[in-house]
């Protein structure tokens, strides 16, 4: 068993608020979107308020919306976001939100059990914007091992119950 999960932050800049005719479409398909990521494979936490959804929480401002999740894994995150329905989605996103000129999304490890606040989410992506990728702060495209992954190198067998 893995003593880390896979935490993952993205933000998008609306065009236009969300009841606006244009957002339409996209606010039809979260309902959907969110039940998909939940009962993906690797699938652990999502953010959400007492509506559940997380449209209203909006610390990066009042155009900024907020996706942040908890994973199994890369893989899993990587399957429900680039292997799923969620792919029509992203494919739409120019018509609804604005091109990010700095970094957008950020990939960390977290304890097992642990769920990220908003604060520490936006600490990693400023962390990312400033320093590049890095084991505390990385993206799908260059992304690290969590450290469970890298001890378990330096010590093969280390899980292994040595009773056994």
């Amino acid at each position: 068993m893995s003593h880390y999960q896979l935490a993952q932050l993205n933000i998008a800049t609306m065009k236009e608020s969300l009841d606006s005719p244009s957002m339409a479409d996209f606010v039809a398909n979260l309902d959907r979107i969110n039940a998909l990521a939940e009962q993906s494979p690797g699938f652990i936490w999502r953010l959400k308020d007492e509506d559940g959804d997380a449209t209203m929480i909006r610390p990066f401002g009042n155009s900024v919306l907020v996706n942040m999740s908890v994973w199994k894994d890369v893989e899993s995150l990587r399957d429900y976001a680039f292997r799923s329905a969620h792919v029509e989605i992203m494919r739409r996103r120019r018509e609804w939100f604005e091109k990010m000129t700095e970094s957008y999304a950020v990939l960390w490890w977290v304890f097992y059990g642990h769920r990220p606040t908003v604060t520490e989410a936006a600490e990693r992506l400023a962390m990312l914007r400033a320093k590049g990728a890095s084991p505390e702060a990385f993206t799908f495209r260059e992304f690290f091992p969590s450290p469970n992954a890298v001890v378990q190198t330096l010590i093969p067998g280390l899980d292994a119950c040595p009773a056994t």
